[in-house]
């Protein structure tokens, strides 16, 4: 039987010796290189060091996320599967990882599923732990979270307190007319807020402008009856 080829990043020594220790005991499994420092593992990335099949990397390397990069590093060097070792659970620098192109995150006090991890992993079958997925879906929540704090602040910006009490009432559902009637404006005077307010969304509509900004939670009450 051909044993599966392991690299160990790991700048932790008892953890390494342990983890060496357990996944060589391993019939299918041989550890053939391991490093504590990230230049060794650059030192190892030229013809001659054994090519492994998958390699082991821990996130944190002496205080400082090093494995995000070198996994990217190695992976593109060997072509072997990188599963990423962390004993915290950093949501941002696991989706890091991720980008980095590791395909699983394992948290080292779970060594126990380490073997059936590189096995999968090895064939090419490997899926990304629930704790992994769960990483992944909590980054996401907050990518989106900040990307809609991005957008809404972008929009307050674009549009003038007079504007979006305008858009409020398009929304509350009263016509051009009645606005002018409640604001003690002309028609006209509406109509040209609402064409400003739609040439700097870029949209076409009033009601799709006025749905906008609602979505974006920009009105002071969206409850109110439509008249």
């Amino acid at each position: 039987m051909e044993k599966i080829k392991l690299w160990i990043v790991e700048d932790d020594q008892e953890w390494l010796r342990g983890l060496k220790a357990y996944l060589g005991a391993q019939e299918d499994l041989e550890v053939v290189f391991s490093a504590d420092r990230p230049e060794l593992v650059r030192d190892a990335l030229q013809p001659g060091t054994p090519s492994p099949d998958v390699v082991l990397m821990d996130i944190m390397l002496h205080g400082h996320p090093e494995g995000v990069v070198l996994a990217e590093e190695v992976g593109s060097f060997t072509g072997a599967p990188v599963i990423m070792l962390t004993s915290m659970e950093e949501k941002d620098l696991i989706f890091r990882s991720f980008q980095a192109g590791a395909i699983d995150y394992q948290i080292k006090s779970d060594y126990e599923s380490l073997p059936e991890a590189i096995r999968s992993a090895s064939a090419r079958k490997s899926t990304i732990s629930a704790a992994a997925a769960e990483q992944m879906r909590e980054e996401f929540r907050r990518l989106k979270e900040l990307e809609r704090e991005f957008e809404t602040e972008k929009l307050k910006s674009l549009i003038t307190p007079s504007e979006l009490q305008l858009l409020e009432l398009v929304d509350q559902g009263y016509t051009q007319s009645q606005i002018a009637e409640r604001q003690f404006v002309s028609i006209r005077t509406v109509k040209n807020h609402i064409g400003n307010v739609l040439k700097k969304l870029g949209l076409s509509g009033s009601k799709e402008a006025a749905g906008k900004a609602r979505e974006m939670g920009l009105f002071g009450r969206e409850d109110q009856d439509k008249r």
